[in-house]
């Protein structure tokens, strides 16, 4: 508190010190105040205000997951103009993993100690719904002891198109089939003109959202993602993240909301000219103490995604707001496919030692926010 008191002084003429004062007084913030915070360069004040908030809220442990992600198709039907990954069918580079081979992927890492398995695709043309729920089966029977969080809402509700059953018939047999909880992608930016230019063959922000709300009645834990840093506006930005405030004041089931920060390379974006570069690291830096600041009282943990931000930008990270750098990963394709230059696994150790040199508090968690141990 003393730090933000002195910039407070510092800086009591700044635009941003009313909307700072408002927050610190544990007013809920308006569009118009995200909007201001937003557009703000004052990175130093944003900072300690989402520092501050971050510290009353969750103290000072970060935490973490041992986990496993696994991209089982890059073929889609989707096409977004942001994405690098996916590929038709008919291409060279096209893959869909067996569940064999998808069970071998696991079986690889368990020595690790992994208590999770992260499962996303895409929306491929020809997989049954049946291979779905086969494939959770399958993990489930042989790795019982592992949390299974699979398959963004964009893909269940594409599940619903291939299979004839509702949002809520598709979660109840992926919860029998052995899902726990619902990653955060697919949400993008919520605006809807916008998503007509991106991707227009996916489910719609409201039917992002609606996804997440019957998985929330049925009792899933979910995560909320925003993609930035391509064509959206700072408006965009800040409506995304209150639509996100408004569904967990009515469903209480985000986790955790973890802003994406847009990679260019290969993407149509790039290739048709609409963008030259992805976000800067003051851009990522500021998204992600305005979330916190904007999202404090409602989704507590706010999670930096070291893939995207690499390793020194999501430590720095935690000083703007964040609690939580995911996890292991162990292999990620997606990211990588647009761009990214971190390594795709990072150890217990390394993450461990990446929190404490912060001046943080290490703690491994389960994917649903269970403390396992701090070091």
């Amino acid at each position: 508190m003393q730090k933000l008191s002195a910039l407070l002084k510092e800086f009591r003429e700044d635009e941003i010190s009313g909307v700072v004062e408002k927050a610190l007084n544990g007013e809920e913030l308006d569009r118009e105040d995200g909007i201001v915070l937003m557009k703000s360069n004052n990175l130093l004040l944003l900072g300690a205000l989402a520092d501050n908030l971050r510290k009353r809220t969750v103290g000072d442990i970060v935490t973490f997951v041992i986990n496993r992600h696994i991209n089982y198709t890059n073929i889609c039907v989707s096409k977004c103009k942001f994405c690098a990954f996916y590929r038709d069918t008919e291409s060279p580079e096209a893959y869909t993993l067996s569940i064999d081979e998808i069970l071998k992927k696991i079986s690889e890492t368990v020595q690790l100690g992994i208590t999770e398995v992260h499962i996303v695709g895409s929306l491929h043309p020809d997989l049954s719904f049946e291979f779905y729920e086969e494939m959770l089966k399958k993990i489930k029977e042989k790795f019982p002891n592992i949390h299974i969080q699979a398959f963004t809402a964009v893909e269940i509700a594409y599940f619903t198109k291939i299979s004839g059953n509702s949002i809520e018939e598709v979660l109840k047999r992926l919860i029998d089939a052995g899902l726990g909880s619902i990653p955060g992608g697919g949400a993008e930016v919520f605006n809807e003109e916008l998503r007509k230019k991106l991707c227009p063959n996916k489910v719609s922000g409201e039917g992002w959202l609606n996804v997440h709300t019957i998985a929330h009645k049925l009792g899933l834990k979910t995560n909320a993602t925003m993609l930035y840093g391509h064509i959206e506006t700072i408006e965009d930005r800040v409506d995304h993240i209150l639509k996100l405030r408004e569904t967990q004041k009515k469903s209480g089931g985000f986790q955790a909301f973890i802003p994406l920060s847009f990679h260019p390379q290969n993407t149509c974006l790039l290739k048709e000219g609409l963008v030259k570069n992805g976000p800067t690291g003051f851009d990522d830096l500021k998204t992600l103490a305005v979330s916190r600041i904007l999202l404090n009282d409602y989704i507590k943990n706010i999670r930096a995604f070291w893939i995207m931000l690499g390793r020194k930008l999501a430590q720095i990270s935690l000083n703007y707001g964040v609690n939580d750098l995911d996890g292991t990963v162990v292999e990620e394709k997606i990211t990588h496919a647009a761009g990214a230059t971190s390594e795709e696994y990072i150890t217990k150790d390394q993450l461990v030692e990446l929190i404490r040199e912060a001046g943080r508090i290490p703690a491994q968690r389960t994917t649903t926010y269970e403390i396992i141990k701090v070091f």
